[in-house]
Formats: C-alpha cells, structure tokens, sequence
C-alpha cells in the first residue's frame, strides 16, 4: 500500500484503469505502461489499484450465477403488468450472463404485506438456502413494503452473500455486489418512504375534507346513497344503523348484532351477510 501522503491526479489514474485487466501478473507489463513523470508512491497506488481490482472481481467470479427473479402486482387484473416485469428481468440476466433459476410471481398482493408473510415472497428464503446467489426485481417497491424492510432484507443477505438487483432505478440498473450500488438502493429505500407516506398523508387531508362537505369518497358507506357526487342519507339504512346503535348501547356484541341482522334478512350494502366488524366500522363511520 502506498503511502498515505503521496497524491495523485483523476487523469492518471484514468490512464490505469482505462486498461483492460488480464490479472495481476501483468505488473511488470503495466508498470512500463504508466507515464514516467509519475513519482514512485503515484506508480505504486496505480498498481494496488489494479490488484485490488482484480482481486474484487475474482472473488465475485466465486459466487454461483443463478438467480431468482421475483414480480409482484397489487391486483389480479394485471397480467401485462407481470409480464412486462418478468421480460425485463429475463433481458437483464441474459445481457449479464446469469443464470434464471425461477421467476417467482406474485400476484394480488400488496406491498404492505412484508415479503417473507406472502404466499409466494415466503419461498424466497428457502431457494436462497440451495445455492442462489442473485435476487433480480425491477424495482425495489416490487420486494419491500418500507426502508427498513429494504435494508434489513439487503444486510441480512450481503452478508450471507446473496447480492440484490434492481433492473430499473431511474433509467439503470444496479445490485448490491458493489459498495455504490449498496448506497443507491440504501439511499432510494428512503426516498421510495418518504414519497408514499407523504401520499398518504395527502390521500387523508382530501379524504377527511370530502368527509366533512358531505361530498362522495372513496366507497359510499353504509347509510348514505351518493347523489350528484355528495352523500345523501338513506332512510332505510339509517333505520338499521339507528338499530344497531340502540342494541350496542344495551351492550349487545358485535357478533350477536349481526347474527340478528342476518336472521331478519338485512343485507349490507354490497348484498352480503353481516359481520362482527362490519358491524363495528359501520358504527363508527357513522359516530365519525
């Protein structure tokens, strides 16, 4: 290692590693490719440089290159979504030489829903164990519900060796194999964050100020009709909630309240039997 002192110019160590790197046993064949006018210590961190560099990409040259694609999609009703997600991957493995063991698809599953509690996202672990070394998504959103969920899935598998790739992160691609792309996928975990909960919070102002004008939001609740676009009260549901009301202040049960709806043949707006907690977020919309 050359000493900490010496300096040393971006353009000259471009010129070092500009080169194409046949291995280490090229030193003598590199050293009379570096310009003279360079000291002994700048000649000396150009070579560690290029041994440093041989040495990273021989032991990533280790580790297997099978990999294990992962997609996923909110709803069931976007298939050209997933396709458009596994085509992407299967182009990526091909243009990096890697091995696609097995695309796993996730379909109607949100990303609140931690990846290791999803139907599909719980296998992961279990091929990981058998020898794949490579995760590839197209976006990080795909495989997380949150930062923290992010970063705790990237260190437990850096360590155990297992890089992540992300196919498109704003027009690139990168993986965790390398100590840049380990910081841009930290760096957009809490971003992607950050972005959603300001959405969220966004969602909830319009939300609330649309419930206090009387105008129509998301679904029409239990007891109200929607007219124009503003919520009207429907006589026949009030009826019920007003029932429903009066048996809970004699401190009958949610479960006992519906069983008595359903036996008198009382359906729920959308035509289906009552619940316990459909009951219950019925009374508090209504006491809201």
């Amino acid at each position: 290692m050359p000493e900490a002192g010496s300096k040393l110019s971006m353009t000259h160590c471009t010129l070092s590693l500009d080169r194409p790197h046949a291995g280490v046993n090229q030193q003598s064949s590199n050293q009379s490719a570096i310009p003279s006018i360079l000291s002994k210590h700048e000649r000396g961190l150009i070579n560690w440089v290029d041994k440093s560099h041989y040495y990273s990409m021989k032991t990533a040259m280790k580790k297997s290159n099978k990999v294990l694609g992962y997609v996923r999609v909110s709803t069931g009703k976007q298939d050209l979504s997933m396709e458009a997600q596994e085509e992407k991957i299967r182009l990526y493995c091909q243009l990096n030489s890697l091995d696609l063991v097995e695309v796993i698809r996730e379909r109607a599953v949100t990303a609140k829903i931690k990846l290791n509690k999803r139907p599909e996202g719980s296998r992961i672990e279990k091929m990981l164990s058998k020898g794949t070394h490579h995760i590839v998504s197209v976006k990080l959103d795909r495989l997380f519900r949150n930062a923290v969920d992010a970063l705790s899935h990237v260190e437990e598998w850096d360590a155990a060796g297992i890089s992540l790739h992300l196919v498109d992160l704003g027009g690139m691609a990168v993986n965790t194999g390398s100590s840049m792309g380990k910081m841009l996928i930290t760096m957009l975990a809490g971003w992607a964050e950050f972005e959603r909960n300001i959405i969220s919070e966004r969602t909830a102002t319009a939300l609330s100020f649309k419930k206090r004008s009387g105008l129509v939001y998301n679904h029409v609740p239990f007891g109200f009709k929607a007219e124009e676009g503003t919520l009207r009260p429907d006589a026949t549901e009030q009826t019920v909630i007003a029932r429903m009301a009066t048996l809970r202040g004699q401190g009958v049960s949610y479960n006992e309240i519906a069983n008595a709806l359903n036996a008198d043949g009382v359906p729920t707006k959308h035509g289906n039997v009552w619940r316990s907690q459909t009951v219950k977020n019925t009374l508090t919309i209504a006491a809201s």
